[in-house]
């Protein structure tokens, strides 16, 4: 089965100090929903730089790597993530293993 990354964008730049103490609780939740999906559920990432075209208006806010049968299956999976019902998004990509 597939490898797929989501990269979770957020349109606001945030830092820790501005977290509601509760922030994590969805995230729990949706890591523990995506169950044996996971592979790597990753981290929050605070601090970005981007280059190129990465989306106007957002920025990077953490990734995770989960299992899948295919891009669409992948893409269902990712339609919980938190950050999409804040306003925010989730790129899917799958892994394509280089030799």
């Amino acid at each position: 089965m597939p490898n797929y990354v989501f990269a979770y964008r957020t349109p606001e730049v945030r830092n820790p100090s501005q977290l509601d103490p509760d922030a994590a609780t969805p995230w729990i939740e949706f890591r523990d929903a995506l169950g044996e999906k996971v592979v790597d559920f990753g981290n929050p990432v605070f601090t970005a730089s981007s280059l190129g075209n990465c989306g106007a208006g957002t920025h990077l806010c953490g990734y995770s790597f989960v299992t899948a049968d295919d891009l669409e299956s992948a893409v269902a999976l990712a339609k919980a993530a938190p950050v999409v019902g804040a306003g925010g998004g989730v790129e899917v990509g799958e892994i394509t293993e280089l030799m």
